[in-house]
């Protein structure tokens, strides 16, 4: 807070101390206007989506908890879990590769992050869901039957997270302090035990932040398996709607459960950030 200095209105004492300075906290009016003003326009703002019968709440209320709408919910939460523990295996493996002094383990790691991160995800599902008009059988069973629309969305998710996993873990492991890993070899462990006891704990704390705003984009990203017709929260309002045209309010439906999913991922990636923080000099 910015603060100004005045001599205090008293005469000074005679006996020549110094004069007593007591502190102005400075007026900030223009800031408290603007609070005011977009005070006011949020007001407005959500009087007008109350009020507003075009929204429909009450479909809202009748749609919210459907045994159509739970069953959707339920697999993408499903869905997101499993892509983002599939995921951060194969991006941990992959950043350990890029680490490595071996220039082919390292190209290889290169070479996908490359690939995956410089294709959209919504052209990676649309090939893995017509992989089969190029390996009409794998292991001797036909392709439309081993991938189905679900395994299409795990797999395509998971290869894509996968790049951006390997990047977030490379950039937690090359935040240890190298003197941390030389004195892990010098009790005589061995790469994988370092990795697994001394490297990983302590990148953590600058993996958790970057992974926690993953695993809610990964929530919110896995709506476009949709388009393969997976029946999740976003494919199940969607049945609905087009059965009663009620758009609106089935797509506030989804947009509220995903609100509420995603504030506590948000709450739990808070208290996991604090828990590797501790000891960190202005840890919270």
């Amino acid at each position: 807070m910015s603060l100004a200095l005045s001599k205090s209105p008293s005469i000074a004492p005679e006996d020549g101390t110094p004069e007593t300075l007591r502190i102005i906290p400075l007026r900030r009016t223009g800031q408290r206007a603007a609070a005011v003003v977009v005070l006011v326009l949020l007001g407005l703002v959500l009087t007008s989506v109350v009020r507003n019968e075009a929204f429909q709440w009450g479909v809202v209320a009748d749609y919210f908890a459907t045994t159509a709408v739970l069953r959707g919910l339920w697999l993408t939460l499903w869905l997101t879990a499993v892509v983002m523990a599939l995921g951060f295996a194969l991006g941990t493996l992959l950043a350990v590769l890029r680490l490595s002094a071996n220039p082919v383990l390292r190209a290889v790691s290169w070479g996908y992050v490359w690939l995956f991160r410089s294709t959209p995800i919504l052209v990676q599902l649309l090939f893995w869901f017509n992989i089969g008009a190029l390996y009409p059988q794998i292991l001797g069973v036909r392709t439309v039957d081993l991938m189905g629309p679900v395994t299409v969305a795990v797999v395509g998710l998971t290869l894509h997270e996968a790049a951006y996993a390997a990047e977030v873990v490379r950039g937690g492991i090359l935040s240890v302090e190298r003197g941390q890993i030389e004195a892990a070899q010098s009790l005589g462990l061995g790469p994988w035990r370092r990795l697994r006891r001394i490297v990983l704990p302590q990148a953590m704390r600058s993996i958790v932040p970057p992974a926690g705003n993953m695993l809610i984009g990964t929530l919110k990203g896995t709506s476009i398996v949709s388009i393969i017709a997976v029946n999740d929260l976003l494919y199940s309002v969607q049945l609905v709607y087009h059965r009663t045209y009620q758009v609106v309010p089935l797509l506030l439906v989804a947009t509220l459960w995903y609100v509420v999913v995603t504030s506590l991922l948000s709450i739990g990636q808070y208290y996991v950030e604090r828990y590797y923080a501790r000891g960190q000099a202005g840890a919270r």
